[in-house]
């Protein structure tokens, strides 16, 4: 073991770290005092309800905790976007739980709450699992109402989800466990079956304030919208319950009975765990991005026994595409190679750089996966395709788009890897967010931009320092380089993996020795939908 491994090994341990303490504070919501303050009110927080709800002892997953991270800094800020949402099991069933945090400004809604809850949605509706609302929220946040109320990707879509759910039969319960008022009072009622809490629960469209000023009617809270007027005189809610756990275990109750669905067919056998040690990870992994490795020995501590067969293993090299197992299921792996490699030629080719070669190999693996329903993972560590005259002689544009339209039209479940750099087109083609991977996760050695900080800042300096000349200034090295700095820094904040998870760009930021779970249980929930379209690619040039 070498002097670099050791070094790697405490940098990217390092990050790990610093990733755990990140979401430690992150899992505090609003703060003690306010968790405190709901406790007084008998009631559990986001968190709590969601341990309680979950079998004891089983795996779950998280989407989108860093959502909201140092966003909204003028409005108090909005950690993990003011919702909770987990995929996990309840009675052995996998389900997605969606918990309102009352901690966080009254669970009420910013924007990027409203887009985690539609990506919990659609992560239902991929994959046909049942989801589970605990409500417990103020309703829209009013001073952001223009960015979350009017738009197609806004408040209104929760509720045109929660119909197109109940017509394709997926699950939809709502436990109503506090606040649910205006618009948001139809997601439970909208719900296959709805609960309310005796006493903290309430529902209207209006409450008693606006009821007064609207129409001079005096009511309390209460006698207005509570359990006791849901369960006993509206018939809006289906089932009344004590306290929190009542209503977490009737949901339970509930899920306990739920049918088993065909499903997809995707192969599984009894898992193994990797030969090799899967901690070596922090060692592999550069610290430099600049620095290469062998893509092959991560991979060989991500699969079942090590092993993969390696399709077309002499040709495109700076892709690898390999058949293996994750925790028993049956994989299709796209990985970016990092190290230099050579041609048959003789001619030497970069690593994380997609060449033709590469692209028309990982073309042909796809469909390959598809027609063998084999679910694909893509590993991304890529700085583009190739560039220069040869390339664009050779047709790379060709080519990378015949890798982006396999990648486009694939119709097995799909799951995105950032292990190191996700620039520009590579990202596309290495099934990026916008190619719809049932998850896009990120190790905190992830970057995702058009260019590496490095690139950007010089194109960027360019463009500043001529724009500055011509106003008549004297650029001298020194004030160059403080330019360069400073666009740099602002640059290298935006590509950071954590700037990305805010934004819901990735679902997750995870550590290495985690992927295996989320790939694995990612599956799990695909192998529920069963595969309705058939693989097409379209009109392509050969």
């Amino acid at each position: 073991m070498d002097i670099n491994f050791n070094i790697n090994e405490d940098h990217n341990k390092l990050l790990a770290s610093t990733l755990r303490q990140k979401l430690a504070k992150i899992y505090k919501g609003g703060g003690e005092k306010r968790i405190e303050k709901l406790h007084a009110q008998g009631k559990l927080s986001a968190r709590e309800r969601i341990d309680y709800l979950l079998d004891e002892n089983s795996e779950s997953i998280e989407i989108g905790a860093f959502a909201g991270e140092n966003m909204y800094a003028e409005h108090g800020g909005c950690p993990s976007g003011g919702v909770v949402v987990k995929i996990g099991y309840v009675k052995g069933k996998q389900v997605i739980v969606v918990a309102n945090d009352a901690t966080v400004k009254a669970g009420a809604w910013f924007p990027i709450t409203g887009k985690k809850n539609l990506r919990a949605q659609e992560i239902a509706m991929e994959n046909h699992l049942p989801i589970i609302y605990l409500v417990d929220s103020a309703g829209v946040y009013l001073p952001m109402q223009d960015e979350i109320f009017p738009d197609k990707e806004h408040f209104g879509r929760i509720f045109r989800n929660n119909a197109q759910m109940s017509s394709m039969g997926i699950t939809q319960i709502a436990a109503v466990m506090g606040s649910c008022v205006a618009g948001g009072a139809y997601l439970p009622i909208m719900s296959d079956e709805a609960l309310i809490v005796n006493k903290t629960g309430s529902i209207f469209l209006a409450g008693s304030y606006l009821v007064k000023a609207a129409i001079g009617e005096s009511i309390d809270n209460e006698t207005l919208g509570g359990a006791t007027t849901h369960c006993e005189i509206s018939g809006v809610t289906d089932y009344k319950a004590e306290d929190d756990k009542d209503a977490l275990d009737t949901i339970k109750n509930i899920i306990d009975k739920i049918g088993k669905a065909e499903d997809a067919g995707f192969n599984r056998i009894e898992a193994l765990q990797p030969k090799e040690k899967q901690e070596d990870i922090y060692g592999i992994l550069p610290k430099s991005r600049a620095d290469q490795y062998d893509m092959k020995e991560i991979i060989k501590r991500l699969v079942d026994d090590s092993e993969f067969e390696e399709y077309k293993a002499d040709y495109g090299k700076t892709i690898i595409t390999a058949y293996a197992r994750i925790d028993g299921w049956a994989v299709g792996i796209v990985a970016n190679q990092r190290k230099v490699v050579k041609t048959k030629k003789g001619e030497m080719q970069f690593g994380g750089v997609i060449y033709s070669d590469s692209a028309d190999k990982a073309t042909r693996f796809i469909a390959n996966c598809n027609q063998k329903k084999i679910p694909l993972v893509f590993l991304q560590d890529v700085t583009g395709f190739m560039v220069g005259s040869k390339s664009e002689h050779g047709g790379i544009i060709k080519d990378g788009a015949k890798m982006v339209n396999a990648v486009a039209n694939s119709v097995v479940p799909k799951f995105t890897v950032v292990i190191g750099n996700s620039y520009g087109a590579g990202n596309y083609a290495m099934c990026g967010k916008a190619y719809d991977p049932r998850f896009m996760l990120a190790w905190p050695s992830a970057e995702l931009a058009v260019m590496s900080g490095n690139s950007a800042a010089k194109v960027l300096l360019q463009i500043e320092t001529a724009s500055l000349k011509k106003k008549g200034e004297n650029i001298t090295p020194e004030k160059e380089a403080e330019l360069f700095k400073k666009i740099k820094s602002k640059y290298d904040e935006q590509v950071s993996p954590y700037y990305a998870a805010a934004r819901l760009w990735t679902d997750a930021i995870i550590d290495p020795l985690k992927t295996r779970t989320w790939i694995s249980m990612g599956i799990e929930a695909a192998n529920q939908a069963p595969i309705e379209k058939k693989f097409n690619l379209g009109v392509i040039q050969v």
